[in-house]
């Protein structure tokens, strides 16, 4: 189930990274990471990959199991084994993950990407998990649905 503050938000950040495509994802009650939000144009056999996710699994599951971004220059030509068949569908480039904080917990993932190669930046990997955190200051304290 998609939530139009994220969709919003989402649309703003990836904007602001001149980036192509992003997620975001919650965790669920049951574990799992939930899309909660996604760029226009995402192939739909990509959003049924992508829909949920487990912690541990592709760049969003290692992002929130390791509690840090998840980087690929290129994640067509990856082979560190934090790419999944999901995230090489969607036929982008550069792309990182970022947890989502709410305080120390991570609640989610954030995602941004790009057609061509890309590495981002420590700072700009800063700014997303800043973007993170104000994404899920202004999702309260509401469970994540899925």
């Amino acid at each position: 189930m998609t939530n139009g503050n994220d969709q919003d938000a989402l649309a703003r950040i990836i904007g602001e990274f001149g980036a192509d495509s992003g997620t975001i994802h919650y965790r669920g009650a049951d574990g799992l990471l939930h899309l909660a939000a996604s760029s226009a144009g995402m192939p739909d056999h990509v959003l049924a990959i992508i829909r949920t996710i487990p912690v541990g699994k592709g760049m969003a599951g290692l992002a929130v199991e390791r509690g840090q971004a998840v980087n690929a220059c290129n994640i067509q030509t990856d082979d560190s084994g934090d790419v999944r068949p999901g995230a090489r569908a969607t036929a982008m480039a550069g792309a990182v993950v970022v947890p989502i904080f709410r305080g120390d917990e991570i609640i989610g993932a954030l995602g941004v990407a790009n057609r061509t190669e890309r590495v981002f930046s420590d700072e700009e990997i800063a700014r997303l998990i800043a973007a993170g955190r104000e994404i899920a200051s202004q999702r309260g304290s509401a469970p994540a649905s899925g």
